[in-house]
């Protein structure tokens, strides 16, 4: 029927708030016919003929007539212009009853539609799917939907859902299990039908086989179909199966504003681009995620101005391969001055061609720094090969620029890198390890591993942790290698590398990893940190956490501390409070100091400006 609506308002009718008629069965066959056709002036011409269609519709004026005889006229030419195509009355026989443009409404248009149905979110994976939770909870929540905590008091569960591996989705079949028995239980009450649906990469990759391999679920939506879930939930009401999981060539939700999860946090994050198009062998994401796209950069910049407006102190911009951004919404970001070409890392590339035109994320990362001053940037996750000289330098250049860089490695052996098509060898990425810590001194550096891919052997093995030893990373992600269906690794190699070795290289990865941070980490006894104040710790209401421009986190006692360097007034710490800390002690996970006076970005610059002046002076 929508198919029907467009072909409709296309061609001249004027629906009646929104609303489209029930047509008789040989006014669709009429429709159907020329839905399957061509265009073209033959085409039309011929199915008039055919047909013998003529003028009929409701309420049809004598000036109705008489263009209506003008077009047909015309289709005795050549039919070449569409504006002078057919309209409704062309398409209905001569002789039908007139009929009134009337059908029921439709709930899923109405904003009302949730009726404050109650939805739970379980979200698993990364921090690009926190991000798409509050972009899922926007369109939700102007369709009329309430979100909840408690998920014994749910109408909807909506699991947003990893695929990047095994493991991920192991979490997930679990709950699905717990998942099962709710659903048992609330029919069992005489209760209104739970609803679940799985959203997400999950859902993208398996599809269909969802509903096969479990019946708890009622929705299936991938990442690139969020605003259709109005409608997908209106279809499971009826106690049918809904999915969607078609991929976007250029869906970024750019016209969505995400609602907050949590409206008192003062980190956020926002979403700058989707996908990914660098295609290493061992990664699902391209297919799941689809290819790369990137917002258009004035939405970015409206809704992180939005966000500092509502007190926000950190926004960390998110992407699959968040420094390949690249605008293209505007025709002077592609034309005429600014083609210029993707600049990479030395000694890296691509499996793609040289994109050309368009804002870069140094372009970006330069706006949204001056948004505001006292608000710090992050961003996350990139690729090693897109760290040209002006991205870096321009962190160098901007104190709210985080000096904390994510820098994937992946393996430290040349040979793995080349199977998992990264575009780089080891001895490249060491390269741009030095470059970044010449250009940013102090800089946190953090990174992904993964052991036990497809014919890794003993000696790849250790160029790995020998890499991890050279460079001593701050923060580590480290995970065992599983298998993807449709990666390129999937159709070409053979998963050879027995679990319990993959566990045993996994367990020694991760303690030369704690070694080295712990390390780091006590070599920052003594020193000064600005740290922002995120909230309660976790493990104790008498101590409060947050985390360094590095990113690393700092556990600090709550209080009153003085009001700034210079002054005797006090104030309470609280969240979103940027205070200067001394460093005590330290572990592998985690820095613990003292609170010493609140601060700023801007004048925790000028101090440290100070101190290297007076240093350099007495050398």
């Amino acid at each position: 029927m929508n198919a029907l609506k467009c072909i409709y308002c296309s061609f001249g009718l004027h629906l009646r708030s929104r609303k489209f008629g029930k047509l008789t069965a040989e006014n669709r066959n009429v429709s159907d016919k020329f839905w399957r056709q061509s265009l073209s002036g033959h085409n039309l011409l011929n199915h008039r003929n055919v047909n013998g269609l003529a003028s009929n519709t409701h309420e049809a004026s004598s000036a109705d007539v008489e263009s209506h005889s003008g077009i047909m006229t015309k289709a005795k030419k050549a039919f070449t212009d569409i504006s002078e195509g057919p309209n409704l009355k062309d398409f209905i026989r001569s002789g039908c009853d007139s009929y009134v443009v009337e059908v029921d409404d439709i709930p899923y248009l109405k904003q009302s539609f949730g009726n404050n149905r109650k939805v739970f979110f379980e979200i698993y994976g990364c921090q690009m799917n926190v991000n798409d939770t509050e972009i899922i909870w926007s369109i939700l929540k102007q369709a009329g939907f309430q979100k909840i905590d408690n998920v014994q008091e749910a109408d909807v569960i909506l699991i947003v859902t990893c695929a990047i591996r095994d493991g991920a989705e192991q979490k997930i079949w679990h709950k699905l299990e717990h998942l099962k028995g709710l659903k048992r239980s609330r029919t069992q009450k005489n209760k209104a039908p739970l609803k679940v649906g799985l959203l997400g990469c999950m859902a993208e990759r398996l599809k269909h086989k969802i509903f096969e391999m479990d019946q708890t679920v009622d929705l299936i939506a991938g990442p690139d179909s969020y605003k259709d879930l109005p409608r997908l939930l209106s279809i499971v009401e009826k106690n049918d199966t809904a999915v969607n999981v078609i991929l976007s060539w250029d869906e970024t939700y750019a016209d969505v504003r995400p609602v907050r999860l949590n409206q008192d946090a003062v980190t956020a994050f926002v979403s700058i681009m989707r996908g990914c198009d660098n295609m290493c062998s061992y990664c699902v994401v391209p297919f799941t995620r689809g290819r790369e796209r990137s917002r258009p950069i004035e939405s970015i910049l409206n809704e992180i101005s939005h966000l500092s407006d509502q007190g926000v102190k950190e926004v960390t911009l998110l992407g699959q391969n968040v420094n390949s951004y690249r605008d293209l919404s505007e025709s002077k970001f592609t034309m005429g001055g600014n083609e210029s070409s993707t600049k990479l890392s030395e000694g890296f590339k691509t499996v793609y061609k040289t994109k050309t035109g368009g804002l870069r994320f140094a372009d970006l990362l330069d706006k949204v720094s001056r948004i505001n001053p006292e608000m710090r940037i992050r961003f996350t996750s990139p690729h090693p090969k897109d760290f040209p000289d002006e991205v870096l330098r321009l962190i160098a250049e901007r104190p709210n620029i985080c000096r904390s860089i994510h820098l994937p490695a992946q393996s430290g052996s040349s040979k793995v890198l080349d199977r998992m098509r990264r575009g780089y060898t080891r001895e490249a990425y060491l390269t741009l390890v030095d470059k970044i810590r010449d250009i940013l001194p102090g800089v946190t550096l953090s990174s992904d591993f993964i052991c036990g891919f497809c014919g890794e052997t003993e000696e790849e093995f250790a160029d790995t942790i020998s890499l991890m030893r050279i460079v001593k990373y701050n923060i580590g992600y480290l995970f065992a290698y599983s298998m993807r269906e449709k990666t390129t690794a999937h159709r070409r190699y053979q998963d050879d590398v027995e679990q319990t070795v993959k566990m045993s290289r996994l367990r020694e990865m991760i303690q030369v990893y704690r070694k080295e941070a712990e390390k780091l980490n006590h070599a920052e006894i003594g020193q000064y940190h600005l740290v922002l104040v995120e909230g309660r710790s976790k493990k104790s209401e008498f101590y409060l956490e947050g985390r360094t421009d590095g990113n690393i986190k700092v556990i600090i006692p709550a209080g009153e501390i003085e009001d700034s360097g210079s002054s005797n007034e006090t104030r309470i710490i609280k969240p979103g409070d940027y205070v200067l800390v001394q460093i005590l002690n330290g572990n592998s996970q985690v820095l613990k100091g003292i609170p010493l006076h609140h601060s700023s970005i801007t004048q925790s610059t000028v101090n440290e400006n100070r101190r290297k002046n007076t240093m350099y002076d007495r050398s």
